[in-house]
């Protein structure tokens, strides 16, 4: 669909000249002047508004983003953040204040997607319960054609792993470091799959490809100190990640996911 179309529908401004920005391979990503416009060929069905009620949710929780002026089945029209210094101090402030925004329950009714992957609607108090039965086996269960013998291994460590609980706190879900903007204003968080979960979720994400620097981790750690059972399980919390990419992206990151196990002593 034509980007300009989408502002279009929003009643903005035409925006000038659409140029192509990296959109990994979740979408197609424009900037037409102030506005970012976000679509894909063929969306699942609620993508697009599940990012937008995503935003919504952490900047009530005081992370800043980009507004949202429209969201539709087609795409989400978005607030162009024009490019500043780096912050990664203030990074760490800022998700640590996220961590800090505590819910009753583990998940969210509304549906939520972990790229394009549809997860689980729905809610439960106990996060074993939770996160094994709909997080993890649903993605364990997508890729076990390409799993081969690890598949089993996966089923014994989902099934005997302790996951350490804190309490459900507001994630942004996919905290990978293309998913940061340094803005003018400070930094700011884009393309969340947010539920209440274990803030390891977020911190796992974070430490599986990098690009986070010592600044950033001291400063969170200052803010929002990490228990050491949590830390020691933030590899575990990896395999969600790991999942998702072989789904996606194959067997090449299988590696990764033998890397947990044989860590852990399933290997």
């Amino acid at each position: 669909m034509d980007p300009r179309e989408l502002l279009n529908r929003a009643g903005l401004p035409p925006g000038g000249r659409a140029e192509p920005l990296a959109g990994g391979d979740m979408g197609r990503v424009w900037r037409l002047g102030r506005y970012v416009v976000k679509t894909h060929p063929n969306p699942p069905r609620g993508l697009f508004p599940a990012e937008a009620r995503g935003l919504g949710a952490l900047a009530a929780a005081g992370v800043r983003v980009p507004r949202v002026h429209w969201v539709g089945e087609e795409g989400i029209v978005l607030d162009y953040l024009p490019p500043g210094p780096a912050d990664w101090a203030g990074l760490g402030r800022m998700l640590a204040r996220l961590h800090a925004h505590r819910g009753a329950r583990y998940g969210v009714d509304e549906p939520v997607f972990l790229g394009r992957f549809e997860l689980p609607a729905g809610t439960r108090t106990d996060w074993t319960g939770f996160w094994v039965e709909r997080r993890l086996r649903p993605l364990l269960q997508a890729t076990r054609p390409r799993l081969g013998e690890l598949a089993g291994v996966l089923e014994d460590f989902l099934e005997s792993f302790h996951w350490p609980a804190e309490g459900p706190v507001l994630i942004h879900g996919d905290l990978w470091s293309g998913n940061v903007l340094m803005s003018r204003e400070g930094p700011a968080l884009i393309d969340p799959s947010a539920w209440y979960g274990e803030r390891a979720v977020d911190l796992a994400m974070m430490r599986l490809f990098g690009g986070f620097p010592e600044a950033f981790w001291s400063s969170y750690q200052a803010a929002r100190p990490l228990p050491p059972e949590v830390r020691e399980a933030l590899p575990a919390y990896q395999l969600y990640f790991l999942l998702v990419h072989v789904h996606f992206f194959g067997s090449g990151y299988l590696p990764g996911i033998r890397r947990v196990l044989r860590r852990y002593g399933f290997l």
